[in-house]
């Protein structure tokens, strides 16, 4: 019972993180941070290639239900309880433009900020203290983020990047990069 009330308040997976899901064997090696896990799917994913796997997200309720998985999780809003660095940090974020009518719950689990890519900006300021010298992030967003402002972020942040995959859903692209220092 405990259960179907805490899948109710995390973000579902949905085709955007079935699609980063595919990409997650490929980099998965050494020590992996997974930020905004929600229902810990790509923390799973990683753990069948390596053990050291920490999922982090904001929602406490997230973070038991990874728990309840095995998964090690930490509540984190993005790396504020976070400790060393990574050989790989998978982020899908939230990254739709804030909507004033949507409730705070729905809101901290899709809204990326005001303009949808605020929080995607926070975490590309801060990555670099936590990837090791060789380290990769696996990113994902949609072109409602504004491609053109996540790419010059990317690149003020001293941060090289490659298209991974990309997919067309309806109304938006959803797009993968591999980002590197």
């Amino acid at each position: 019972m405990l259960l179907i009330r805490i899948i109710k308040m995390i973000y579902n997976p949905e085709e955007d993180s079935f699609l980063l899901l595919k990409h997650v064997k490929e980099y998965a090696k050494g020590r992996i941070l997974d930020i905004g896990t929600g229902s810990g799917i790509l923390a799973e994913e990683a753990l069948k290639y390596t053990k050291n796997v920490l999922a982090v997200d904001v929602d406490e309720e997230a973070i038991e239900l990874c728990k309840s998985k095995g998964i090690n999780a930490v509540r984190s809003d993005l790396f504020s309880n976070v400790k060393g660095k990574f050989d790989l940090i998978i982020f899908n974020p939230p990254y739709l433009q804030e909507d004033n009518s949507e409730d705070n719950e729905t809101r901290l689990a899709v809204s990326g900020g005001k303009k949808g890519y605020e929080l995607i900006e926070s975490f590309l300021k801060e990555v670099k203290n936590y990837l090791n010298d060789n380290g990769k992030i696996l990113l994902l967003f949609s072109s409602l983020t504004n491609k053109n402002k996540v790419d010059k972020i990317i690149k003020e942040n001293e941060l090289k990047f490659r298209l991974v995959e990309s997919e067309r859903l309806f109304f938006e692209v959803l797009y993968i990069y591999l980002i590197l220092k």
